[in-house]
């Protein structure tokens, strides 16, 4: 893989996603990493005084007019050291988990906007699961996070909140192409090698023959990968069936498509991918 991009926006996650990142390119051997900071638009934008002439009078608007203006500019410097100090503590901890080729990217705009531009060249997404506002917003989800899953052709890790070194992989199967794309990703690449993997199928009743099938398929082509996986199909609701099979095992990263095979196309990641993302303790990579 020659290039993975990170999205970074200071916040609490923040130093999370450059550990994560730096695993992920050094396993996959990436040849660079990118670090994006977009500045939101709306950050910078002043308030406009075009209706408030009649009330004020012509004079005081365009004084208050001039003073907005000047505060946009403010904003705008204000606003810039900040993703420059960002970009700086990025790459610090890049270079400190042994990455050496970093390049500093700083847009303002949208994220979603600005990704187009550049996760063409790149063969991995990873943003944090929620951005400045972590804190209160813990159950909740990124504002960008889905329209960026949604938008994007590219695997996409969305780390969690505190780092765990990456020991057992879950993958949770449920024969849908984009979990298909997870087993042709991990026969591709050499990142799981070594790992503990393990494939698990959410099912009504274990001895179903569809779900007993589907693990089978999954087992056949993760040995072909080189892998000796621990197979299941476990019985239950599939985010807490997954929840708890992640706690007992002690997993350290679930990958998962991000729509199943019940999803509604192009509006929104599926309910059991938005479910696992929101309680996850865990990073999760996402597969279109």
């Amino acid at each position: 893989m020659k290039k993975i991009l990170l999205c970074s926006d200071g916040s609490a996650f923040a130093e999370n996603i450059y550990r994560y990142g730096a695993w992920f390119a050094m396993n996959l051997e990436a040849e660079e990493v990118d670090v994006l900071c977009v500045t939101d638009l709306r950050a910078q934008q002043a308030t406009s005084t075009k209706n408030l002439s009649g009330s004020i009078g012509i004079d005081a608007s365009e004084n208050l007019l001039n003073r907005l203006v000047e505060l946009e500019h403010e904003k705008a410097k204000i606003n810039h050291q900040r993703a420059k100090l960002v970009l700086q503590q990025a790459a610090q901890t890049l270079k400190a988990e042994g990455i050496e080729r970093i390049n500093l990217l700083h847009e303002t705009g949208f994220l979603v906007d600005c990704l187009e531009k550049f996760e063409a060249s790149c063969g991995l997404i990873v943003l944090g699961k929620r951005g400045e506002a972590a804190e209160f917003a813990s159950g909740h989800l990124g504002a960008n996070l889905e329209r960026i899953v949604r938008s994007s052709h590219k695997p996409c890790l969305v780390t969690s909140r505190q780092f765990k070194p990456i020991k057992r992989v879950l993958i949770a199967y449920d024969g849908s192409s984009s979990s298909q794309k997870i087993l042709q990703f991990i026969a591709d690449t050499s990142i799981f090698k070594g790992l503990e993997l393990h494939i698990v199928t959410v099912a009504k009743d274990a001895a179903e023959q569809i779900a007993i099938a589907r693990i089978e398929s999954a087992k056949q082509l993760a040995q072909q990968a080189g892998f000796e996986p621990v197979c299941s199909v476990i019985e239950g609701h599939s985010e807490k069936a997954i929840s708890s099979y992640i706690a007992d095992r002690d997993i350290s990263l679930l990958l998962m498509g991000a729509y199943g095979h019940r999803r509604i196309r192009h509006l929104v990641i599926g309910s059991t991918t938005a479910q696992m993302l929101r309680s996850s303790h865990i990073p999760v990579l996402l597969f279109r």
